[in-house]
């Protein structure tokens, strides 16, 4: 099959069926392991979110040389998106969302379900190969990307479903909303999406992903959604 938003529909199946896996084996895990892997993907997240900013941010010349390179546009996008975010109140909605479907998919006694959701919906949401793999799945029917990021978002939201409850598996409404969004959009933006533009937006999107790790070892620290207008500050950036 080839069409435009082929490769998010195979985004979409590939988290539900890592839901499906985890739901079936949680039931055999203990409570002791759970939160093992809980902290376990925690670790995982947030070395992902430093090596991608890292690797954006420090500039190795011929010589050897270490340059930190990006960090006006950082404090910029993140000042200000968060300000934006806060003003949106952009993590307040999305909790209304999750308690909406928890309502709807008949899951009310599940405490875990609304964080849950906000938790994988944010991991899997959020970084370049989200946007640059919807872009070039529109334009080019090029679903590499999202055929990498398909596999890597099964792992993460079979355990995430294993810790932290079915409200994982609806984060594949999230990523089919967003990613569909950019697909529709993406002969608009493609004309923007110059080399500097992807590296804030990797940049910037590698930062929240490190605070999503954040929040899942340490608990609800950061409100990382109200962060997200940080990404768009990125990528208008120059």
């Amino acid at each position: 099959m080839d069409f435009a938003g082929f490769g998010t529909v195979v985004n979409v199946i590939s988290i539900i069926i890592g839901g499906i896996i985890g739901l079936i084996f949680g039931r055999f895990v203990s409570k002791n392991l759970q939160e093992t892997l809980q902290k376990s993907c925690a670790v995982v997240v947030i070395f992902l979110g430093i090596a991608g900013t890292l690797s954006k941010m420090m500039k190795i010349h011929s010589d050897g040389t270490i340059e930190i390179i990006g960090t006006m546009m950082m404090i910029a996008s993140l000042s200000i998106g968060s300000i934006i975010g806060e003003m949106i109140n952009i993590e307040g909605k999305m909790e209304k969302f999750g308690v909406y479907l928890r309502k709807k998919s008949r899951n009310d006694g599940d405490s875990k379900f609304v964080n849950g959701f906000i938790t994988a919906s944010l991991t899997v949401c959020i970084g370049a190969m989200a946007i640059i793999g919807a872009i070039e799945d529109s334009l080019l029917h090029n679903y590499t990307i999202l055929y990498a990021k398909s596999i890597l978002d099964l792992i993460l939201i079979m355990i995430f479903t294993i810790s932290l409850g079915k409200g994982c598996i609806f984060s594949a409404i999230s990523v089919g909303i967003f990613q569909g969004i950019i697909t529709i959009i993406a002969g608009f933006l493609q004309q923007f999406m110059t080399d500097l533009t992807i590296n804030n937006i990797s940049y910037v999107g590698n930062i929240l992903i490190f605070c999503v790790g954040i929040n899942l070892m340490f608990g609800q620290k950061i409100r990382v959604a109200n962060l997200l207008p940080a990404i768009i500050i990125a990528a208008i950036y120059n």
